[in-house]
């Protein structure tokens, strides 16, 4: 019985040991989001304007400027960019984003795949791991932009997909990642990030009109690639914020189990414990019980 008890014992301070841990988790993650959230809240607004703009902007050309960022055409090359974190013990949040990659490339893009067209941009190592362990083609170069997070590093990213999308390495660009509601909340989403969408007049009268200075051309050649760059961080800080926010629900939710866990093994602990008691006992009445007869 002693050695039930000692298992017991030990699986306590084990448990209470895994339970500072995940308390500890949850409070560092709790401190970042409220840092992440804060810059996501502070940049969506601005994001969705300019993407509004933009939008309105392409719709109101009508094409006649051959702009190369908003061109169609057949989307026989794909590139996906994919925003994953870098760390684990997150709860669900980078195998879903995941499996919405795969939906999309199944759904959307199943004979570019089977032809070795589509290709994975990667943000975050989660992603880069398992999308290069699986065989897909991965661009190996963006994956720890997490690292030291700034404007500039996803700029270089955004960049790459503009520059390979405006010679035809690639038809089309998707953008895939969570969109931050709340810390137990998000959204996953996948976007058309190239060519560069058309807003969707709410009637066909209306019509977005411009008054341009300098020409048209020129601040479209300067303002599209920003706003882009603009899009792709607006949606790696939804990604960072969302990535917070299920980590410290995730070991919120652990350290419950583990509070759980632990009442289970104590009453388990204190039956054993009664069980060896009454065991000495019993031996000891047994024995004087023998010494008298």
């Amino acid at each position: 019985m002693s050695g039930a008890l000692k298992e017991v014992r030990t699986r306590i301070k084990s448990v209470q040991s895994t339970q500072q841990i995940t308390k500890a988790m949850k409070m560092v993650s709790a401190a970042k989001l409220r840092r992440a959230q804060d810059a996501i809240t502070q940049m969506r607004p601005y994001a969705q304007k300019l993407q509004e703009m933009l939008g309105n902007i392409v719709s109101s050309s009508e094409g006649e400027l051959g702009m190369a960022l908003a061109a169609e055409r057949f989307a026989a090359k794909i590139l996906i960019i994919v925003v994953t974190s870098d760390r684990g013990l997150c709860g669900g949040y980078n195998s879903n984003l995941i499996k919405l990659t795969k939906a999309v490339i199944k759904e959307k893009y199943s004979s570019q795949q089977s032809a070795g067209n589509v290709t994975i941009l990667p943000i975050g190592k989660k992603g880069f791991e398992h999308f290069t362990k699986n065989g897909y083609k991965v661009v190996d170069t963006f994956w720890s932009i997490f690292t030291g997070l700034n404007f500039e590093k996803v700029q270089t990213a955004a960049k790459y997909a503009m520059d390979y999308f405006a010679n035809g390495e690639y038809d089309k660009v998707e953008l895939i990642f969570s969109e931050f509601k709340n810390a137990a909340t998000q959204q996953y989403i996948a976007e058309q990030f190239l060519p560069v969408k058309k807003t969707v007049e709410a009637s066909s009268k209306v019509k977005a009109d411009f008054i341009f200075e300098p020409s048209k051309e020129v601040l479209i050649a300067e303002l599209m690639p920003k706003i882009l760059n603009t899009q792709l961080y607006k949606a790696v800080l939804d990604g960072n914020a969302s990535e917070h926010g299920a980590r410290m629900t995730a070991m919120d939710k652990a350290s419950d189990n583990a509070s759980d866990l632990l009442k289970s093994l104590k009453v388990s602990y204190n039956r054993a414990r009664q069980a060896a008691i009454t065991t000495e006992l019993s031996e000891i009445v047994s024995g004087a019980a023998a010494l008298a007869g």
